[in-house]
């Protein structure tokens, strides 16, 4: 089983497990565990690689307002554009949509049925999640952990 992040009561309870992406996919950015772990710090590795969860309302992203992108903060791949980005009121950074062939997809079955994972393309690092709750004009809200992206203004 991955290691997955529960958020209850606005903590994040962590199940241990496997690194997500180490056994899954051929991605062109590649690093070993131990390098994943010195470029990234303790919270980025957990969210990126071992798909957990940053606590609600704890990351300055989720209330940047600047115009800009957000970057993989893994491989620096621009994923999501300041233009795209929204308040939905979760306490995470959401996008209505992410930058063209910046993200990958998977079916997440860890969490009371099906979500949608969201993942670097590049790298394979954990993102978040999609949901069909958003505003238009895609209807898509991308609730991103913001302990997994950079921003740099524009």
């Amino acid at each position: 089983m991955n290691r997955r992040a529960v958020v209850l009561g606005g903590v994040a309870l962590f199940v241990m497990g496997q690194s997500a992406w180490s056994a899954e996919g051929n991605f062109e950015y590649q690093l070993s565990e131990a390098e994943w772990r010195a470029k990234l710090g303790d919270l980025p590795y957990r969210v990126l690689r071992e798909e957990a969860t940053e606590r609600a309302f704890t990351s300055p992203l989720d209330t940047e307002t600047r115009a800009g992108t957000y970057h993989c903060a893994g491989c620096d791949l621009p994923a999501f554009s300041s233009e795209h980005k929204y308040d939905s009121g979760t306490g995470w950074p959401s996008f209505w949509q992410p930058l063209q062939n910046a993200v990958g997809t998977k079916a997440d079955r860890s969490l009371f049925g099906t979500r949608t994972e969201v993942h670097c393309r590049r790298c394979g690092g954990h993102f978040g999640h999609v949901f069909d709750d958003g505003p238009q004009p895609t209807g898509k809200r991308y609730c991103m952990n913001g302990a997994a992206l950079t921003f740099r203004l524009a």
